[in-house]
């Protein structure tokens, strides 16, 4: 690289033909100018080999991204039905304790799910079904109440337009809001893959919670040794423990809103509470972005079924003061400061995994957030991720 011989640099070697009496001949000394080449080539090699490894992780990135878009069919079964597993694992591990067989605890807890859903589901779709018919004429009898508050704007639209252009415009009489096409038939004939992909979920879930320890016995075994066993046990064991809790407290605190938003508008005479109530609770797995939409969905429906604007407004105004009170008090509170994660990674998350998963994926995007955060601090070489999006 320098341009010096490497038997030059031999210091110790005799030189030929020289008398033994003799000292030996000096070491080539490399000069100043020479030692800065050499140090910036190993500089520019050094650059160069981490630009090559930057790329190759960017390409592995997109590469996993169009995988996961691909197979989305595959993953996100598979993704739910772990999160549900970690979930209720700790339920099952704490039976075993007292002498009950893994596969029995697992069907007990899977058949009082079931029963669950069930009846949620039952008592949830007639008023549901009833919504999904009346939504036409529900919209239809909607656009006249909002007369008094569009009229102001018409108003001053037109008088902007007659400084404008020097004569008002007057609107279209002949023109009539466009009916709403729906049928709940859409809805239904996507009825077969729905409950394919639930019972997918289930039996996953059930397989997770009897053969989950022996999966992870059997991945330990492959470590080299002890060392590396023990170290592999001591991580997956945390990051099992921190990710159920995490998840089951999340859950927890989910239901209790919807609980409380259910009790609120029961309160104010809203028309099933039960059901926007359900509808609170799945939307608060989608940080910010659920609250705006619950707070408009139940804005649109107040102003539909009560004729006072104020009473209107009262149950959108009372769920965002709840949802405000949860979200920055309650759940930084029991959660704690290492499961927090900033908003901007929040959204950015969102924004990817609802591209490439739509709507299960905004609904799994703060979970994996979450889980992963947890897994990198216990991952040598990945704590810069846990740094990054730590609030």
């Amino acid at each position: 690289m320098t341009g010096i011989e490497p038997t030059a640099l031999q210091s110790n070697a005799p030189v030929a033909g020289a008398s033994q009496g003799t000292a030996p001949a000096p070491a080539a000394v490399l000069t100043p100018k020479q030692i800065k080449q050499a140090t910036q080539g190993v500089y520019r090699l050094r650059w160069n080999l981490r630009a090559i490894r930057m790329t190759l992780n960017a390409m592995l990135i997109l590469a996993l991204l169009y995988t996961v878009t691909l197979v989305k069919a595959l993953v996100i079964p598979l993704v739910l039905a772990a999160f549900i597993g970690l979930a209720l694992n700790p339920i099952v591990a704490r039976g075993t304790r007292h002498r009950i067989p893994r596969w029995l605890g697992a069907s007990v807890l899977m058949i009082t799910l079931i029963a669950a859903i069930v009846a949620g589901i039952s008592m949830l779709a007639e008023p549901a079904t009833t919504w999904l018919h009346t939504a036409p004429s529900t919209i239809r009898s909607f656009i006249p109440k909002l007369e008094h508050i569009t009229r102001p704007l018409e108003a001053a639209g037109r008088a902007t337009q007659t400084l404008v252009n020097g004569h008002p415009t007057r609107p279209d009489a002949g023109q009539n809001p466009s009916d709403v096409a729906f049928s709940v038939w859409d809805v239904l004939a996507n009825a077969p893959k729905v409950l394919a992909a639930v019972l997918t979920v289930l039996l996953l879930v059930y397989f997770f919670l009897v053969y989950g320890d022996l999966i992870l016995r059997r991945l330990v075994e492959i470590a080299p040794s002890f060392g590396y066993k023990r170290h592999a046990v001591t991580i997956v064991r945390g990051i099992q423990t921190e990710v159920s809790r995490y998840i089951l407290t999340t859950v927890v605190i989910n239901a209790s809103l919807g609980l409380a938003t259910a009790g609120m508008l029961f309160m104010l005479h809203m028309p099933d509470p039960l059901l926007w109530g359900t509808v609170a609770m799945f939307a608060n797995f989608i940080p910010y972005v659920g609250a705006i939409v619950t707070t408009t969905t139940l804005l649109l429906v107040g102003l539909v079924h009560f004729d006072d604007v104020a009473h209107a407004l009262l149950p959108a105004f009372c769920f965002a003061c709840m949802t405000a009170f949860e979200g920055n008090l309650i759940a930084p509170m029991i959660l704690g400061r290492r499961m927090r994660v900033s908003p901007i990674a929040i959204l950015i998350w969102l924004l990817i995994w609802g591209w490439l998963w739509g709507v299960p994926g905004a609904l799994l995007a703060v979970p994996m957030l979450t889980s992963f955060k947890l897994i990198a601090e216990r991952v040598r070489g990945w704590e810069w991720f846990a740094r990054m999006v730590q609030r």
